[in-house]
């Protein structure tokens, strides 16, 4: 099943297939994965990189997405590619002679995700292919909140009258924000987040949201998790976010990884 993300932004690693030049990887930034990767094993004029033009073919094997914006996956990209030259990224040791490219950037790519601004935005971890996917080493596991999801991924605009109608109970609701109670305005559909949880109206304002979420960490821009002002369920932020993006269910654990899933340690 192909997953449909409105708002994309990711950062992928490509891993060549040619014989000629096995194994050589390529990282680069996109807001559309199926047309990207099309670029690329067309060649540099149709739109692909001159660093990929004429040594394909070219697997896209992993992407991260979830970034707020392009700016914030651009300066993502930018560190995943040159490690050595971020300032964010000097505890990182350099690639041993015995070491692949595709290991090494994983390992760089495990690290980005523990430091901060990274480690506390609602990524998502999506290995397009699975025979490719490794686990992240002991320690340098992604924080509990980034989900190592599996299978394609498609980037959609988001069209008028694409959201759900909205129960009657739930319309009553959304007049609100459950956090300041002021009325919506026309207009505001991406500016509030609605609980996940079957039977929860909770509708808010987004920075109503993260303000209640932060009031124990008020030195922070970006939450982690909160209690819902509703069903006082606690959730987590980025899953208000993957389920505002329409990517919330997808997040199915790897029957063959011996990881255990990141949800299963929220119940520990």
């Amino acid at each position: 099943m192909v997953v449909e993300v409105c708002s994309f932004f990711g950062v992928y690693l490509l891993y060549c297939t040619n014989p000629r030049f096995h194994g050589r990887i390529y990282i680069g930034f996109t807001v559309n994965p199926e047309r990207r990767i099309n670029q690329h094993n067309a060649g540099k004029r149709r739109g692909g990189a001159w660093k990929t033009s004429g040594r394909g073919p070219w697997d896209m094997v992993l992407i991260v997405h979830g970034f707020p914006s392009d700016v914030a996956a651009l300066r993502f990209e930018w560190a995943w590619q040159h490690p050595h030259s971020s300032r964010r990224l000097t505890h990182v040791t350099r690639r041993t002679s015995r070491e692949r490219q595709f290991d090494f950037h994983l390992r760089v790519l495990a690290h980005m995700l523990r430091v901060a601004p990274w480690c506390r935005l609602p990524l998502t971890v999506r290995w397009l292919k699975q025979e490719y996917s490794r686990d992240f080493p002991p320690g340098l596991e992604p924080p509990l909140h980034m989900p190592v999801a599996f299978g394609p991924v498609r980037a959609v605009k988001e069209t008028k009258g694409a959201k759900p109608v909205p129960s009657e109970e739930q319309g009553v609701a959304l007049k609100r924000c459950s956090v300041c109670l002021k009325r919506f305005q026309d207009g505001e559909d991406d500016t509030f987040l609605r609980c996940f949880h079957t039977g929860c109206t909770m509708v808010a304002h987004i920075t109503c949201l993260a303000r209640l979420f932060l009031e124990k960490e008020p030195n922070q821009f970006l939450p982690i998790e909160g209690q819902c002002p509703s069903c006082k369920n606690l959730v987590l932020w980025g899953d208000l976010i993957r389920h505002h993006k329409g990517c919330y269910g997808d997040l199915e654990a790897d029957p063959t990884s011996s990881q255990e899933h990141w949800a299963n340690e929220l119940q520990l």
